[in-house]
């Protein structure tokens, strides 16, 4: 080992400023002050997207409606109820049989639900019963035989 390699100096540099500190104000100050050039430029139609109204909004503002999701009807929660009390299950029975909450089973016989064709189309193959269309109530055909 020579003794050249203890006279070796480290020097540690800041670290260069990133695009967005050289825009600050006091970077552009600082550059001025120093007698370098500085450019500036002011964009040119710009608009803050974030806070401006669109049509959509004007159109909500002149809608006088108080506007709701579609709930399943009341007729449906009762066929619902018919359909699982005739087959002797409870809220929770049914909910288990369709992989979903009790909770969803409670608020489709209320007729507190949003409709959903997945879940509507589960408890029609559960209980039996067609829920939607014309024929609501009336037994579920077997899949693959057709009315005549």
């Amino acid at each position: 080992m020579s003794e050249s390699d203890w006279d070796t100096v480290t020097v540690l540099r800041k670290k260069p400023q990133k695009s967005s500190q050289l825009k600050s104000e006091q970077a552009v100050n600082q550059a001025r002050r120093s007698g370098l050039q500085v450019e500036t430029s002011s964009k040119w139609a710009a608009t803050n997207k974030q806070h401006g109204t669109s049509l959509n909004t004007a159109k909500l503002d002149r809608e006088t409606e108080e506007l709701k999701h579609e709930k399943v009807t009341v007729d449906v929660g009762r066929l619902i109820q018919k359909g699982r009390q005739s087959k002797g299950w409870t809220q929770k029975d049914l909910a288990t049989h369709i992989n979903e909450k009790p909770q969803v089973i409670q608020e489709y016989e209320q007729g507190k639900a949003v409709p959903n064709q997945n879940v509507l189309g589960k408890i029609e193959r559960a209980i039996g019963l067609r829920l939607r269309g014309k024929d609501k109530g009336q037994p579920l055909q077997p899949p693959g035989s057709k009315k005549k």
